[in-house]
């Protein structure tokens, strides 16, 4: 019997950005080894550098995936862990997701890195209420009301 793969563990930190109207930005991502698996939406955030927290992280991700500058983040307000296959890689990832209050701006890519290029389609401002009414797939679960949530703080 073989042994199946270990995962690789990646901690990660995500933003929920919310513009003046309550409203979440999300990217259209895709597996680029496996498009057949359609797309999903997720908020901007990635893996931690060896050595760094993940409020930096967090900043740091939304810079380089919208081209915004974050001061400072709130929370964790979540934490989610998820194993799955991305790129051919089996990945448990350890996700902490802050929130973050912006002025409404357009998302840039230029701080894309290749593998984001292959991976990131695109991005949209989603309410709460599309959140709830959408058969897209949207990650995390539940993001509607930990949108509402955060809205109401």
């Amino acid at each position: 019997m073989k042994t199946p793969p270990r995962p690789q563990v990646r901690d990660a930190a995500r933003v929920l950005l919310l513009d003046p109207d309550g409203q979440v930005l999300l990217i259209l991502g895709g597996d680029p080894a496996a498009p057949e698996a359609g797309t999903w939406w997720i908020t901007p955030g990635g893996g931690l550098e060896p050595g760094e927290d993940a409020r930096a992280a967090a900043i740091r991700e939304v810079r380089e995936e919208t081209g915004h500058v974050l001061h400072d983040v709130v929370g964790p307000v979540l934490r989610r862990s998820s194993t799955f296959v991305f790129d051919g890689r089996l990945i448990e990832q350890r996700e902490l997701y802050f929130t973050a209050r912006v002025p409404a701006f357009e998302p840039r890519r230029e701080g894309w890195t290749d593998l984001e290029r292959r991976a990131l389609h695109g991005t949209a401002w989603w309410s709460a209420e599309q959140l709830r009414s959408t058969a897209e797939t949207v990650y995390p679960e539940g993001l509607a009301d930990l949108v509402e949530q955060a809205v109401s703080l």
